[in-house]
C-alpha cells in the first residue's frame, strides 16, 4: 500500500512538472526588459522567449514577432529549444509508461515484477526530462544575471528574469522529484518481492507464510535428522523384542487354571516404553 501511494504521488508530481514545462516552453516570458537608470519609461515592455519576441504597450496592445529563421538564431537559443522539446517528449512518454506500471491501474495485471519495472522506467523518464529542462533554464538564468550586472552593457539592453524561468525551474524540480518517487517505489516493491520468496532454513520450501504476522507455518512437522535415525533404530529393536517375546511365551497351570503370560512389550518409535 505504501509503494502504491508513493507511485501515485510521484505520478502526480511528474504530471504537474510536465504541464509547467509545457507552459514555460511556449510562453515568451523568459526575459523581460529592465526599467533602470535612464530607461524609466514603462510605456513599452519587451519580452523574449524561445519562439518569439513580444512587445506590450501601455495602451493594452500586445504584439509578438516569431523567429522566422532558425539558422539565424544563436547557438544557446537553438540548444534551449531542442532540450525543452526533448524534455516534453520524455515527460509524455513517462506519463504513458507510468500509467501502465502503477499498481492502481489494471494494465499488465498478473505480472508483478514486470509491472514494477515498467513503473520504474516511467520514473527514469521523468528524471531525465526534468534534468534536460533544468539545463537551458539554469543557463538562461545565469546569462541574464551576468548581463544585468555587466558594466559594458547599456541599460536599455539589460533584461530581468521572467516568470517562465521561475515556473520552468519549479517544474523541472517537480519532474525530478516525481521520477525519484516512482523509481523508489519500484525498488521497494522488488525488495519486498525478494523477501517473500522461498522458505529458508529450517523450514522447507513448501511452507506457507501467514500475511501480517510474518510467522511461517509448515504443514509437515519438522524433525531432527538425528532423532529420526535414532527412532528408526529403536523401532527395529522394538520389533525384534516383540518377535522374541512372542516366541518365548508359554502357558502355566496354577490352581487348575491355565494362565497365558502376555508377550513382552516392545518400544515405540520414540524409544520409550
Amino acid at each position: 500500500m505504501a509503494s502504491a501511494a508513493l507511485e501515485l504521488m510521484g505520478f502526480v508530481l511528474g504530471s504537474i512538472g510536465m504541464l509547467g514545462t509545457l507552459v514555460a516552453t511556449v510562453l515568451p516570458y523568459w526575459q523581460i526588459s529592465a526599467h533602470i537608470g535612464s530607461n524609466i519609461v514603462t510605456a513599452v515592455a519587451n519580452m523574449k522567449g524561445l519562439w518569439m519576441e513580444c512587445v506590450y504597450m501601455s495602451t493594452g496592445s500586445f504584439q509578438c514577432d516569431t523567429y522566422n529563421s532558425i539558422l539565424a538564431l544563436t547557438g544557446d537559443l537553438q540548444a534551449s529549444r531542442a532540450l525543452m522539446v526533448i524534455s516534453l517528449v520524455l515527460s509524455v512518454l513517462g506519463v504513458f509508461i507510468s500509467t501502465l506500471g502503477m499498481q492502481c491501474t489494471v494494465c499488465l495485471e498478473g505480472s508483478g515484477a514486470v509491472k514494477s519495472r515498467v513503473a520504474g522506467a516511467g520514473g527514469c523518464l521523468f528524471l531525465t526530462a526534468g534534468f534536460l529542462a533544468l539545463i537551458p533554464l539554469a543557463w538562461t538564468t545565469h546569462e541574464v544575471i551576468q548581463t544585468f550586472y555587466s558594466p559594458t552593457v547599456p541599460n536599455s539592453m539589460k533584461f530581468e528574469l521572467g516568470e517562465c524561468l521561475y515556473l520552468g525551474l519549479a517544474s523541472a524540480l517537480l519532474s525530478m522529484l516525481g521520477g525519484g518517487m516512482l523509481s523508489a517505489s519500484c525498488c521497494e516493491e522488488q525488495e519486498g518481492g525478494r523477501g517473500r520468496r522461498g522458505g529458508g532454513y529450517p523450514y522447507p520450501v513448501g511452507g506457507s507464510a501467514t500475511l501480517g504476522t510474518g510467522v511461517r507455518h509448515n504443514p509437515q512437522a519438522y524433525r531432527n535428522p538425528t532423532l529420526q535415525m535414532g527412532g528408526i533404530g529403536a523401532a527395529s529393536r522394538g520389533q525384534t523384542l516383540i518377535r522374541s517375546g512372542s516366541g518365548s511365551s508359554h502357558t502355566s497351570t496354577h490352581g487348575g487354571q491355565t494362565v497365558k503370560k502376555p508377550p513382552a512389550k516392545g518400544y515405540d518409535v520414540t524409544g520409550y516404553v
